[in-house]
């Protein structure tokens, strides 16, 4: 007889569905071979645990006897978190792409015994509403087609696999040169709404792979319109009811087009790639929004996200008692509660809490009307009222909290977490940052592979790319600010085992997924861009920083390959692949900052911190001598000493390198010149 077989499983997103009267099986061998045996289809459902849909469609759904005796009755019935196999779900949502249809989560896909998709949807209702047919019915429908029309079941599979393994065809040599990318950076500016800031129209995603690529155009080429188009969308984003005004943390997306309405789930990658770009932009232009933003944000994350043993958790939900945004929003007469009339009547000002609410009878505490910073005295005098607000908001029931750790998003926050510990000297965030990755080393690494996955100690699923080319970054941004060596043999480690296993020798470019993974059918390789960074497009940047630090060109040699295997895919398609773009500016000018410090440590200082007090995107910045242990003296590094018992910087591209700095504003002034050689050509 069977059962739900969900209660074993260690994913938050699996055991909310334990207790579901669908028969739900985990994603393995035996789920296949009980369909092979059945000679049923198999219903594949994937989600997350901070889907709000997804919670939707189970309560409607899968915790109705009649709905689930259905597909029981039918089907196979397969549940998968996303998070937890990340490569499942790109291969069956590209499926469903193919089939012509608009992805999202929950993802519900109908296979055949051997895994191949056939047809597919999203959420589906219980009965037909928004132009969507009933669950029930779709489930008849697709029994009856797999029953009495087998020969369209095969086509469509057939079709659905060639689509899946198809590539672009044709020959093309990446334009990496600075003539085309000022071109491009010119014209991105046309698709930023340049009131409210992201893309035009709604709903809003940070679009982080976007941003970054037009930050850097605006960097390179000194291009005023696209800083200020990168700076209005980290200003409502900062100031909008996306970013939790009380708690820190900025949540997924805006359902509007001014940032107001978010859905309320937060992710870590997010609040990662987010904290990392508004760093970035804080160095160029000192923006006290920003760092605030990033404390705040750094914050969150040290109280709220850090799992067991100290690996980072990988999401809060959107809802709570059964309600999307509950704990978030607010209602006046609280406010006035806790703060009384005339404080509450001023946070209400800023924070446009009103009557009538701005969102279904509540309050989204939000800063969009106002959104530069008061005096210091007002702030101060607000950030006290959100301290009460938010003990007050700690008795709420919480969202629910996702805290396995995934080892592509950790490597995403170690990075911006390092990033952030270094630009505002940040001692506790830079060791949260190395516990992170001392996590991953010694819970979730074996023989040089990494797993994706771990909770309650256990490690699930394999890595793919983005596991090690995240990790990849982390160790390399920890290597630049502690000088540990063992980060720079990590790196190199996880580096051979991406050429081991992931490399395609035929086309180029790393896959997804490793040649040892046995349940996936399609082995993907993609340089596109998703939400969170594609592991090709990071790995152009990563291999060029480490043959800056080791002098080893064969990592410069696999970056031009990878940007050679995917010019096809970029000539027809450039803005949906800003992520690799963004690559080609390592590739153009290989910056580096070399600090020799001496036992004056003052001196030493000015010019370490004189390195943050400018953006330098993709820079590896490097501080050696008395102020931190010594680095392998390779690259442009061998041989550059202090100067007479002063501490001295040298700033290079590739392998030239300028002569001794000891001046603070010399040094700038260097670095800045290096950084954008002349305007847009």
């Amino acid at each position: 007889m069977s059962e739900n077989r969900l209660a074993h499983e260690t994913s938050p997103y699996l055991l909310q569905h334990k207790d579901n009267p669908v028969h739900w099986w985990a994603w393995g061998p035996e789920a296949l071979a009980e369909a092979q045996r059945t000679g049923r289809p198999i219903l594949l459902s994937i989600g997350y645990a901070a889907c709000h849909w997804c919670h939707v469609m189970a309560h409607e759904s899968f915790e109705d006897p009649a709905v689930a005796a259905l597909m029981n009755e039918l089907f196979v019935n397969i549940k998968v978190d996303r998070e937890e196999r990340p490569d499942i779900d790109a291969l069956y949502m590209r499926a469903l792409h193919a089939l012509g249809e608009q992805g999202g989560w929950p993802l519900t896909m109908f296979l055949d015994s051997e895994g191949r998709p056939f047809w597919g949807g999203t959420y589906f209702p219980p009965a037909p509403r928004y132009g969507r047919p009933g669950f029930p019915q779709v489930l008849r429908e697709v029994s009856r087609v797999w029953a009495e029309e087998r020969d369209k079941v095969a086509h469509n599979a057939g079709m659905l696999i060639g689509a899946l393994n198809a590539r672009e065809a044709g020959e093309a040599t990446p334009v990496i040169e600075d003539r085309a990318l000022a071109d491009l950076t010119a014209r991105m500016i046309g698709a930023v709404d340049l009131v409210h800031g992201g893309l035009t129209g709604a709903p809003k995603f940070p679009q982080w792979s976007f941003f970054w690529l037009l930050w850097r155009g605006a960097m390179r080429f000194r291009n005023e319109e696209a800083e200020r188009a990168v700076d209005t969308t980290l200003t409502n984003i900062c100031q909008g009811g996306i970013y939790d005004h009380l708690g820190g943390g900025f949540a997924r997306y805006s359902v509007d087009e001014r940032w107001l309405v978010p859905h309320f789930e937060k992710m870590l990658y997010d609040n990662a790639l987010l904290m990392d770009l508004l760093c970035e932009a804080y160095r160029e232009t000192s923006n006290e929004l920003y760092a605030r933003r990033i404390e705040e944000t750094a914050e969150w994350v040290l109280r709220e996200m850090v799992a067991e043993g100290g690996g980072f958790a990988a999401s809060l939900d959107a809802d709570s008692e059964g309600h999307e945004g509950k704990f978030y929003t607010w209602s006046k007469a609280e406010v006035v509660e806790v703060l009384g009339e005339a404080d509450a009547a001023v946070f209400g000002a800023a924070y446009d809490v009103t009557e009538t609410g701005n969102w279904e009878g509540h309050s989204i505490l939000n800063r969009l009307g106002d959104p530069r910073l008061r005096t210091p005295s007002e702030e101060e005098a607000l950030a006290q009222m959100r301290l009460r607000l938010l003990a007050r908001r700690a008795e709420r029931v919480r969202p629910g909290w996702d805290d396995k750790v995934l080892t592509d998003w950790n490597g995403l926050m170690i990075a911006a977490l390092t990033h952030a510990a270094r630009v505002f000297d940040r001692a506790k965030w830079l060791t949260a940052a190395a516990t992170a990755f001392g996590f991953i080393v010694e819970r979730m690494e074996k023989d040089g592979r990494l797993a994706h996955s771990w909770r309650g100690g256990q490690v699930k699923a394999p890595g793919t790319a983005s596991d090690y080319a995240n990790m990849i970054w982390a160790a390399l941004r920890l290597l630049q600010a502690t000088g540990e060596p063992a980060l720079l043999i990590a790196a190199e480690r996880w580096c051979a085992t991406l050429d081991e296993h992931f490399w395609v020798e035929e086309g180029g470019g790393y896959a997804f997924t490793a040649d040892d993974t046995a349940d996936v059918i399609v082995r993907m390789r993609s340089a596109h861009d998703d939400a969170t960074p594609n592991a090709n497009a990071l790995m152009i940047s990563n291999l060029v920083a480490l043959a800056l630090l080791t002098g080893k060109p064969a990592y410069r040699d696999r970056a031009e390959a990878i940007a050679h295997a995917f010019a096809v895919d970029l000539g027809r398609n450039a803005l949906g692949h800003c992520g690799l773009l963004s690559g080609f500016y390592d590739l153009i000018a290989p910056q580096q900052v070399i600090v020799v410090g001496t036992a004056d440590a003052a001196a030493s200082a000015r010019l370490e911190q004189a390195m943050f007090k400018l953006s330098l995107p993709g820079a590896v910045q490097q501080i050696v001598g008395a102020s931190a242990p010594d680095f392998p003296r390779a690259g442009a590094l061998a041989g550059k000493t202090a100067l007479a018992g002063k501490p001295a910087a040298y700033a290079c591209i590739g392998p030239t390198c300028s002569l001794p700095l000891t001046a603070a504003d010399e040094l700038l002034k260097v670095l800045r010149e290096q950084r954008s050689p002349t305007a847009a050509p």
